[in-house]
């Protein structure tokens, strides 16, 4: 049925996200017990929340009547203390995506070019199509960034930058040398983005915190989120690290009471579970090292990881993914990333890891 008004005519060709199914619609479109289905698919800790985060949302269920602390007063001053940062140089999102649009509201508009590399993150482009740009799309280099390319493609049109490191669909990290060299070639007057959703999974790590803190980078925005290692992807809450500058343009985009009370709560105590975030961390090396082994005597091609994810090439990725999620195990099929022949598997606990893999099996030997 067609509309009695006009629409922006960016959205007609707009892509849509296409985040990973539910365990409660799977259940039901294949008539499958809830409580045997599993989900691998959208790299959540299969630890779940802190139980610290657990008790904090509880204590505060009683005054959900009020509004939150509008600007996350408590939560940004821990968070300032952990990082070594004023709390002028933090803003929070509802997650990392609404930073993005912060962003894209910030600088972008109609003409504006913005860098972003094959197999990166789905948002990017979308966010920058929304606000009328041009998306300069660089050729992955062995499925991940290549950031050097990144920097030739910048034009004087250029207005941001988008680099996840680790990377979100295929778990590539950039080396050192070339993050280095990144940070040194953008030019004063693009916007510097590196997503850093899975930061907390490495071992060793560029820290550019450092630059914004000293003010040497006043075009570099980090991301971050309590939705990967600290188990809170249902409360929906990221933050981004910059200068204050920037943090003070982009809060007068931001939404008021954007973080609601159960989500900062939850947050608060999440910083200082440092138990939880050490046993998760052991569980997905564990779970990473043990994936990978019995993938290679699988004989299949795998993307070696930095992440809580594996990038897996199985032939057909719809279709195994479709065999996968009648034996329930939701995984993500790739086809939307340009990677038809793969699916992309969340590191899970000991039981959802052998369960992935067995059932991996029996769809791969499968007429």
């Amino acid at each position: 049925m067609s509309l009695p008004f006009s629409l922006n005519p960016g959205l007609e060709k707009m892509p849509v996200y296409q985040p990973g199914r539910p365990i409660e619609e799977v259940a039901r479109e294949l008539n499958l017990p809830a409580a045997s289905i599993i989900k691998v698919a959208s790299n959540e800790n299969p630890l779940g929340p802190s139980p610290k985060a657990l008790a904090a949302m509880e204590r505060v269920l009683k005054n959900l009547h009020l509004y939150p602390d509008g600007n996350a007063f408590y939560l940004k001053q821990k968070l300032a203390d952990k990082l070594g940062v004023d709390p002028a140089n933090l803003i929070l999102g509802n997650g990392s995506n609404e930073i993005i649009e912060f962003v894209g509201h910030a600088l972008i508009g109609p003409g504006a070019d913005v860098v972003v590399s094959e197999y990166s993150f789905a948002i990017y482009p979308i966010v920058a199509k929304l606000f009328g740009a041009n998306v300069i799309t660089v050729p992955a280099k062995n499925y991940g960034h290549d950031l050097p390319a990144m920097v030739k493609a910048i034009t004087p049109e250029t207005k941001i930058i988008f680099v996840a490191n680790p990377n979100n669909p295929t778990g590539t990290i950039a080396s050192r040398e070339d993050v280095v060299h990144l940070i040194n070639s953008v030019p004063k007057n693009v916007l510097l983005v590196m997503d850093e959703a899975y930061f907390e999974f490495l071992d060793d790590s560029v820290d550019l915190i450092p630059l914004i803190r000293s003010g040497q980078k006043s075009n570099l925005l980090l991301m971050r989120t309590f939705s990967k290692i600290f188990g809170l992807a249902g409360l929906r809450i990221g933050y981004g690290i910059a200068v204050p500058g920037l943090i003070t343009a982009l809060e007068k985009i931001r939404q008021p009471f954007n973080i609601n009370s159960i989500a900062q709560a939850a947050a608060l105590a999440a910083l200082d579970d440092i138990d939880h975030l050490e046993k998760t961390r052991a569980n997905n090396f564990e779970g990473r090292c043990f994936l990978e082994t019995e993938i290679r005597k699988l004989k299949l091609e795998f993307v070696p990881t930095s992440a809580n994810f594996i990038l897996i090439r199985v032939g057909d990725g719809q279709k195994i993914f479709n065999a996968l999620q009648k034996l329930g195990v939701i995984t993500r099929p790739m086809g939307g990333y340009g990677l038809a022949e793969w699916i992309r598997v969340s590191i899970g606990n000991p039981a959802e890891n052998e369960r992935f893999l067995d059932a991996l099996k029996q769809v791969l030997i499968a007429p």
